[in-house]
């Protein structure tokens, strides 16, 4: 029998003003990076030797001159470099959001999903980006993840999962203010976001994964007299997951569901809006955390923390949320293949 191949992974440099590129060359300097997957760096060629310049790391690379070249390379133990010019070094300052750099991380990505698309990559793990310096530079989305959806043409229910280790998070309600969360609640968007993680993690080997629904309120609401949202809204959304069949729990105070998944009695969490859940997630184990694009055809991936402009080109960055995401990038490839690759 032939061993499994190896899953084509695009990996991106990130913000060009933030760590990402320091990031993705300490990752590349992990042997077992290649031992794992088929590997395509995309991005620039002068951003590239500086985050190698910065994390002090050199890293070998085998130049291609397109994506579609990275499958049937005979020799995967070096990544494949495929170099593309976005953006000038004088358009960089270090640890500032800025429209150009926002402009080439759109750039990349859109250059990756386009491979996606084609059958050419199993997955994407992406370095840092900013979402303000995208906005800047052309984004016309609230976030990446709605880029993403609507570039690869996804019609049903999508929204991030986070992650740390065996436990993972999704959201109702993401990228909007606190004073809209409420209003974004609905029994509809409860159910798709409890079903959409549910399945996530069957399809990731737990066949009766372990799902609590958290309450929105403080106090879980106390019956409706500290808000009426887990009566009118969550409870009835867990009954009626309940009747098709998923054993979720909830809906459960947020102040200690943590506590309780942190004991290993929940897998994972359905949270009403993003920070119910980020805050958590980033006290448990913020150097570890990852984004994960869920309802998507294919599996993209990122550290959960951001650029951290503050200690961009300092050497200082810690690779280990971005080597989280890049393992969770190798898993998910495998058989998550979008469907022209099929």
């Amino acid at each position: 029998m032939n061993p499994q191949p190896k899953p084509v992974i695009a990996l991106t440099l990130g913000d060009p003003a933030g760590i990402g590129a320091e990031l993705i060359a300490r990752l590349l300097a992990k042997p077992e990076a290649c031992q794992m997957a088929n590997i395509v760096l995309v991005g620039d060629a002068w951003l590239w030797r500086e985050g190698q310049r910065v994390a002090g790391v050199p890293v070998a690379t085998q130049p291609v001159d397109s994506i579609e070249a990275v499958r049937g390379r005979p020799d995967t133990r070096l990544p494949a470099w495929l170099e593309k010019d976005t953006i000038r070094p004088d358009q960089v300052t270090v640890g500032q959001p800025q429209a150009a750099g926002g402009a080439s991380v759109l750039r990349v990505l859109d250059a990756c999903m386009d491979a996606a698309r084609d059958g050419h990559v199993d997955a994407i793990c992406f370095a840092p980006l900013n979402k303000f310096a995208m906005k800047l530079g052309g984004l016309g989305h609230d976030d990446e993840l709605h880029h993403f959806a609507q570039y690869l043409g996804v019609t049903g229910y999508f929204c991030e999962f986070n992650t740390l280790g065996d436990l993972w998070t999704s959201r109702v309600s993401s990228h909007i203010p606190l004073k809209d969360a409420a209003a974004a609640l609905s029994v509809d968007g409860i159910k798709a976001a409890t079903r959409l993680i549910y399945r996530s993690l069957q399809a990731n080997g737990i066949a009766a994964p372990r799902v609590a629904v958290a309450a929105f309120n403080p106090h879980g609401g106390d019956g409706g007299t500290c808000g009426r949202e887990e009566v009118d809204i969550i409870a009835p959304a867990v009954r009626q997951l309940n009747d098709e069949g998923l054993p979720v729990q909830g809906p459960f105070p947020a102040d200690t569901i943590f506590l309780r998944a942190q004991a290993g009695e929940f897998q994972a969490i359905v949270t009403m809006y993003h920070d119910q859940g980020q805050i958590a997630i980033k006290l448990l184990g913020f150097a570890r955390g990852v984004t994960v694009q869920g309802g998507l055809p294919i599996p993209i991936t990122t550290p959960a923390h951001g650029t951290a402009y503050d200690i961009a080109g300092q050497g200082r960055a810690n690779v280990e949320a971005t080597w989280q995401a890049f393992l969770i990038a190798c898993r998910m490839g495998v058989s998550h293949r979008f469907p022209s690759s099929k």
